[in-house]
């Protein structure tokens, strides 16, 4: 059993390791002050649980262990008083009520222990059946040169009860994105299309397109699986701002599997890197066919890279993304 330990008290850590380091099958990998070091650290290798003593009434300890959870996949076992309330999917996460300095007996030891093995079990079977079939939580779609056409096509056919956030990056001149969403939802009046804007949450069956001169990130995951959304103003990449690559790999980053990215017509190569990317942490990508691009050079591109897990043309986009949605790979 490795382990990773998070407390704000020193004495609190040290009693916990030494406490738990004494049994032959539990390796203490870590022990950090807070939830946040977790996801800055290397985790060469996986923990199987984290026991967490830290106050998850605060905001940044709280948006930490929702990543913790809902990225990273690693179950949490909650050290806290008995009347405080887990606000974290109930599948990854536990509690046991945290002693006071001097109470940490060897009864103690044993329930804890023994949580720790039911929560690691019952994550264990959980990623199995997840493994079975992986639900995608979000679709990005990526475009420049004859963007607007094909997302249009490939939006108006999504039917009025899309599962998924849609998050969009085109290639656009300032002062032309917000015509373009105008333009758009003339044009797909099954779904709503809108300009993101920083710190909203992404929610199903709506699009939520970059705006101009902005990169369009996920900032993190909310613990109800919702994608919440960043928009920054780092340095252009090559040249771009929006970049799809941004996007894409940020998704990956933050969604691993749950990831279904469309790479549509386009000059130039942005967004075969983040494709690359979403199919290493086990999502999927469609590239838009030759014949039927303004531009064949971004899907071309991913497909040279080996980033393009299929290649259609765009008129038979929107019927494979259903499929996917419905049934998975």
């Amino acid at each position: 059993m490795k382990l990773v330990i998070v407390d704000s008290s020193a004495i609190v850590r040290s009693i916990l390791e030494q406490n738990l380091s004494a049994h032959s099958n539990i390796q203490i990998l870590h022990s950090v002050s807070n939830c946040y070091k977790i996801l800055k650290m290397p985790l060469s290798d996986t923990p199987d649980a984290i026991i967490c003593g830290t106050d998850i009434q605060d905001k940044t300890e709280q948006e930490a262990l929702a990543s913790i959870c809902n990225e990273l996949k690693i179950p949490v076992l909650v050290l806290a008083h008995a009347d405080t309330p887990l606000p974290f999917f109930a599948s990854l996460i536990d509690k046991i009520e945290k002693p006071g300095i001097n109470n940490y007996s060897p009864d103690f030891f044993t329930k804890l222990i023994e949580k720790l093995s039911k929560l690691i079990n019952k994550n264990t079977k959980s990623s199995l059946k997840q493994d079975s079939f992986n639900a995608y939580k979000v679709l990005c779609l990526g475009a420049s040169t004859g963007g607007p056409s094909a997302v249009g096509t490939i939006l108006s056919s999504l039917g009025t009860h899309f599962s998924l956030p849609i998050l969009y990056a085109q290639h656009i001149e300032i002062d032309k994105d917000k015509p373009l969403v105008d333009w758009l939802n003339s044009v797909c009046t099954n779904i709503t299309i809108k300009l993101a804007e920083d710190g909203e949450e992404a929610k199903p069956g709506v699009v939520y397109m970059a705006p101009a001169d902005k990169h369009l990130i996920i900032r993190y995951i909310k613990s109800d699986g919702t994608p919440v959304l960043q928009l920054s103003d780092e340095p252009p990449e090559h040249y771009l701002r929006p970049a799809v690559n941004k996007l894409f790999k940020s998704a990956a980053e933050k969604l691993q599997g749950g990831v279904l990215a469309v790479l549509l017509t386009g000059m130039g190569a942005d967004g075969a890197a983040g494709c690359k990317a979403i199919c290493e942490k086990g999502g999927w990508t469609i590239a838009e066919d030759k014949s039927t691009c303004a531009v064949f050079g971004m899907p071309a591109a991913a497909i040279e890279a080996g980033a393009a897990k299929e290649v259609l043309p765009r008129t038979e986009i929107s019927k494979r993304i259903l499929e996917l949605v419905t049934n998975g790979k």
